[in-house]
């Protein structure tokens, strides 16, 4: 890390310590060359993940904006938003760890299913309503055949 004062690029941590939110850790340094103290910060970088529409439109994943789509479906289901942000933070988590940098929404639905079922049926089945974009009664029997099909 270079130093702000001298440039010289040696320095030495004195101290660390995690910032509240834990995203991130602050260290007290000091340069080996004019012994001048600095803090710096290191974060965790994440490489966005490109989410490809039905459209063909192609935009960053936004957590948030998938979070309000869960909250949404949801509703009145009794699921907490603390376990729907749990999920979101699983959801994002695995997209990270991929080496592939485009998702379908399609797949992102699926990863929300997936961690939806054992959860509740009703959310599950609100949610894929939502994003299967169900046209009539038939998709909502297939929908609860299928799970419960997998789910016994």
């Amino acid at each position: 890390m270079e130093c702000p004062y001298c440039q010289f690029i040696d320095s030495r941590v004195l101290e660390s310590r995690s910032t509240e939110s834990g995203q991130s850790i602050r260290r007290r340094r000091e340069c080996l060359k004019c012994k001048h103290r600095f803090t710096t910060y290191e974060r965790l970088e994440f490489v966005p993940v490109t989410v490809i529409k039905r459209n063909e439109e192609r935009e960053y994943f936004d957590r948030s904006k998938l979070l309000r789509g869960m909250v949404h479906a949801c509703q009145k289901t009794g699921l907490l938003t603390d376990t729907l942000e749990r999920i979101v933070d699983e959801i994002e988590a695995q997209l990270q760890s991929r080496t592939r940098r485009e998702v379908t929404t399609t797949e992102i639905g699926d990863l929300v299913l997936e961690q939806l079922k054992p959860l509740n049926e009703v959310a599950y089945i609100r949610f894929a309503s939502v994003y299967r974009q169900f046209q009539g009664i038939n998709d909502f029997v297939n929908t609860l055949s299928q799970f419960q099909g997998n789910h016994h």
